[in-house]
């Protein structure tokens, strides 16, 4: 197939794509027909180096050859089956994830998508608590395919979505480079969190279930919570009778250095974590995994959670073996290798280039945020799209993200299994069009020096 084919198909077959959302222009990009481990193909066969990891979901890589086999083994045996009835691949993942989280989060039961597992993590919570008052972030993003998951996904203007649900609002973000209210940490004492609470207590429509996070706010602008922010949310959810539930999508199975995103912290507990994206190793399933005392008090105010392929076996299968490759591997520990080698490369380019603002993140999951003045931290908006631009056309994929209406941080998520040959050369070929950047705003400065000086005479 040809760009000119695939355009036709486009425009007369498939949804239009929202503009400003950052699927527009989709039919411009490049077409893909073959995925490798780091690496993905387009139909003219020029190879990119792909840091965004697929849509998060090939953390382990593309067609990890361990992946490749269990799918292919249970495909002879069963790819699907009745959820009102036990499977093996089933029954195994249960055991492994459990055996993964740590206590007192030992309970699952599984979904299909990322948006599934907000959804049914939600309603986990009202029923455990009787209450019905969700909080999140004003820069979280939790999904967008039912009405809950993007009532809370504030990241996003909610005008977009016409309706949305009751009982959703949001509290501040962290978000310590761009504060807010004008402080520094740690002296402002957290202060975002606890002016929120007090709007928050005011507007509760009713009994307060839920805090919803990320231990990262990915989609935000890769917003990395200060020490203590978490220890706080848990302690002010207990005070409320509300339980915290950390959405660990982007966040969780290795990618942040630990196997949870939350273990940064310590004392941190969360009720309730959802997980998605890599746990199937590019297969989707999601799960909801909880406490047996919150479970339990669930199931006997009539909660459950289901979808028609939630426990496939080949998707269940395809689960166990993508937790059995992050143990076994190691990936946590690799990812905070490759953490290290990107920030030091960024650090020393931020000597050299006032475009570099800021450097945060952990793991495989990083933000560079890009500023045309450090002093007054003007969005480089424009900088960034160009940036993108060079990169692609030079071999390389990732994402720009930004808190709402920003769109000024490189997001790079590497898959845990890149090696230091290819994070080096996507990191040759960031400098390039940093560099490239910087050089023609230079130019561009001493163009119009002369004819301001001519004005002057």
């Amino acid at each position: 197939m040809n760009k000119a084919k695939a355009k036709q198909i486009v425009s007369r077959w498939m949804f239009p794509t929202e503009r400003s959302s950052y699927m527009g222009g989709i039919e411009e990009q490049p077409i893909l027909v073959k995925s490798k481990d780091r690496t993905v193909t387009d139909i003219n066969g020029k190879e990119y180096l792909d840091f965004q990891s697929g849509q998060m979901g090939a953390a382990i890589s593309h067609q990890h050859p361990r992946m490749v086999a269990i799918i292919e083994k249970t495909l002879k045996t069963m790819m699907h089956a009745s959820n009102v009835m036990l499977n093996i691949p089933r029954l195994r993942l249960h055991q492994r994830l459990g055996k993964l989280l740590p206590k007192p989060l030992q309970r699952s039961l599984f979904l299909v998508s990322g948006s599934d597992s907000i959804e049914g993590a939600i309603d986990l919570a009202r029923k455990a608590t009787g209450g019905i008052d969700v909080l999140g972030m004003h820069a979280g993003l939790h999904g967008s395919t039912s009405y809950l998951t993007r009532s809370l996904s504030f990241n996003w203007n909610r005008h977009r979505h016409s309706v949305v649900a009751p009982a959703t609002s949001a509290v501040l973000a962290p978000y310590c480079y761009r504060c807010p209210l004008k402080l520094k940490f740690p002296s402002c004492d957290i202060q975002c969190l606890t002016t929120s609470l007090e709007l928050a207590d005011a507007n509760f429509t009713s009994k307060p279930a839920a805090f919803i996070g990320e231990p990262i706010l990915s989609a935000g602008g890769v917003i990395v919570p200060p020490e203590g922010f978490y220890k706080r949310v848990q302690e002010a959810c207990h005070e409320r009778g509300m339980l915290l539930i950390l959405d660990e999508a982007q966040t969780g199975l290795g990618k942040t250095g630990k196997m949870f995103g939350f273990q940064h912290e310590e004392g941190v507990m969360p009720d309730i974590i959802a997980l998605s994206k890599h746990l199937g190793g590019g297969l989707p399933i999601s799960a909801v995994c909880t406490s047996t005392k919150i479970a339990q008090q669930a199931v006997k105010n009539g909660y459950f959670a289901t979808r028609s392929h939630a426990t496939d076996p080949l998707l269940c299968a395809a689960g166990e073996e993508s937790l059995n490759i992050i143990v076994d591997e190691n990936l946590a520990d690799r990812a905070a290798r490759i953490e290290k080698r990107i920030k030091g490369a960024f650090r020393k380019m931020a000597k050299e280039y006032e475009l570099i603002g800021d450097i945060r993140g952990r793991g495989v999951l990083l933000g560079i945020e890009l500023v045309n003045d450090r002093e007054k931290k003007t969005p480089a908006n424009s900088a960034l799209k160009q940036i993108a631009a060079y990169a692609l056309k030079k071999g390389l994929i990732f994402q720009t993200r930004g808190t709402r209406g920003l769109q000024n941080v490189i997001r790079l998520v590497p898959p845990m299994t890149s090696t230091d040959e290819e994070v080096d050369r996507a990191l040759s070929i960031l400098h390039d069009a940093i560099r490239n950047i910087v050089k023609g705003k230079a130019k561009k400065r001493r163009r119009k020096v002369p004819s301001a000086a001519k004005k002057g005479r």
